[in-house]
């Protein structure tokens, strides 16, 4: 289980990484793309992936994270329980995202952090 304040925290640990009202829910950005949004009312998130991405982090638990049910869910959108995800596992999932958006030089920087 991973709380909001947590989640802000690590959203907002990524290089260059804001936050930014989307609509009436937060949203997590980097150079004005969005890798995340958090839906405090619902207790989840939703993560920009690719489809392999996608498909590898869904086949973990469908009731922990899987594609939003509509045409946003084909372009990689995917929704995260923050009540059921392990904290390694959302760790996981927000890097993915994160460099999935971010300009190479930014991604490639957290990467190299990340396999340290």
């Amino acid at each position: 289980m991973v709380s909001i304040q947590k989640f802000k925290e690590l959203a907002l640990s990524f290089p260059e990484a804001v936050e930014v009202p989307h609509f009436e829910i937060p949203s997590f950005r980097v150079k004005k793309k969005i890798f995340a949004t958090l839906n405090p009312k619902e207790n989840r998130c939703c993560i920009k992936l690719n489809p392999i991405d996608q498909n590898v982090f869904c086949s973990f638990d469908s009731t922990v994270i899987y594609p939003v049910p509509n045409k946003f869910g084909k372009q990689g959108w995917t929704l995260v329980n923050l009540g059921k995800v392990k904290k390694e596992m959302l760790i996981d999932a927000l890097t993915t995202a994160y460099c999935t958006v971010a300009p190479p030089k930014l991604a490639e920087q957290v990467m190299e952090k990340y396999q340290d």
